[in-house]
This record gives C-alpha cells, sequence and structure tokens, in this order.
C-alpha cells in the first residue's frame, strides 16, 4: 500500500516540474529558464561534491576509531540521492536536490528517515534485537506452538513426569525408566546400578 503512494509521488514530481518549468519560462523566458536549470544543477552538483568528500572524510574517521558510521552512511545515501535530483532538468527536483545536499536540512530528513525507515526495518529483520524488544523468556504474543494455555511447556499436566501423555523424555512411574538415572560423581559418571 505504502508502494503505491511512494510510485504516485515520483509521477508527480516531474508532472510538477514540467508545470512550473512552463510557467517560469512564461515569466522570464525560455533562455533564461534554461540558464536557470544549467546554473541550479552546476551549483548543486559542485554542492553535492564538496559535502560528498566532507561525508567520506567523516566515515574514515569513524572507521578508525572503531565506531559504525551509520549516520554518515545515511549521508551518502542521501548525497546521492541529492545529486540525482539535481542532474534531472527542473526547478522542483532542483528545490529537492538542494534539500538533500545542505547539511542543515539533511540532518533532519536523515533523522526521520532514521527513525520511521531504517529502524522499523532493521527491527523487523533482527525481531526487536535494534530496539531492544528482544523476547528473553516466553513466546512472544504469549504462543508459541509449544505448550497449553497455561503457560506449561509439557503440556496439560502440571508434573511432567508423573507418567502422563505429556511426559517428554519418556520417563515415568516404570521400572526401566529408573535405571536411566545417573548419579554424578566427582572422578566419572556411572548408572545407580553400578
Amino acid at each position: 500500500m505504502r508502494t503505491r503512494y511512494v510510485i504516485a509521488a515520483l509521477l508527480l514530481i516531474p508532472l510538477a516540474d514540467a508545470i512550473l518549468l512552463v510557467f517560469v519560462a512564461g515569466e522570464i523566458g525560455p533562455v533564461p529558464t534554461v540558464l536557470l536549470v544549467v546554473l541550479t544543477g552546476l551549483i548543486g552538483m559542485l554542492l553535492v561534491r564538496a559535502e560528498g568528500r566532507h561525508t567520506l572524510a567523516r566515515i574514515q574517521e569513524k572507521a578508525a576509531r572503531g565506531e559504525p558510521p551509520t549516520n554518515e552512511l545515511l549521508d551518502g545515501a542521501l548525497l546521492i540521492a541529492a545529486g540525482a535530483f539535481l542532474l534531472t532538468p527542473g526547478v522542483v527536483t532542483d528545490a529537492i536536490g538542494f534539500l538533500l545536499a545542505i547539511p542543515p536540512t539533511r540532518y533532519p530528513i536523515r533523522s526521520v528517515l532514521k527513525r520511521y525507515v531504517v529502524i522499523p526495518q532493521l527491527d523487523k529483520q533482527t525481531n526487536g534485537f535494534v530496539t531492544g524488544g528482544v523476547w528473553t523468556s516466553g513466546f512472544p504474543d504469549g504462543d508459541g506452538g509449544v505448550g497449553d494455555a497455561n503457560g506449561n511447556p509439557f503440556g496439560g499436566n502440571d508434573d511432567p513426569f508423573d507418567g502422563g501423555e505429556s511426559d517428554p523424555f519418556g520417563a515415568g512411574s516404570d521400572d526401566e525408566a529408573a535405571d536411566d538415572v545417573y548419579d554424578v560423581g566427582p572422578d566419572d559418571y556411572r548408572t545407580k546400578d553400578e
């Protein structure tokens, strides 16, 4: 369902770009509009190149210290997207490209992207390990396919060793089961009969 909205938004951007370019060309003329688009593209690419070098230097610094460069990697991805938007001719795409390229606007976008896209996706893949929602005991949502409704993992009996049907080890009230019990001594393991 979300994919539909993303595709619709990606299709609306070029449409808005075309409409705005026609409007701007009507106001300032076609030649100045083309020069404006080319100039914003060149300035934007120089900005993306400088920010890319700065981001790469921060990635190398963090890697040298042994820290994970998570924010810097997201910045790199946003700068790649900014470069793609700035290379696309148009006023709207250039505005989006500048928003992704300039640090004061890129950092809030990175934070929102991290909070609502990256962390939920990582949490989904690691079953809650990223945010600390890891199950340390029991079963999530109260079911795990083992046990009864009371949480007893051996079935309906409270005592799993009473010889009932839910006996997980096959031991119970039989005399044969008593032979399988081992005494642990300090030197070795031996059966009860030895």
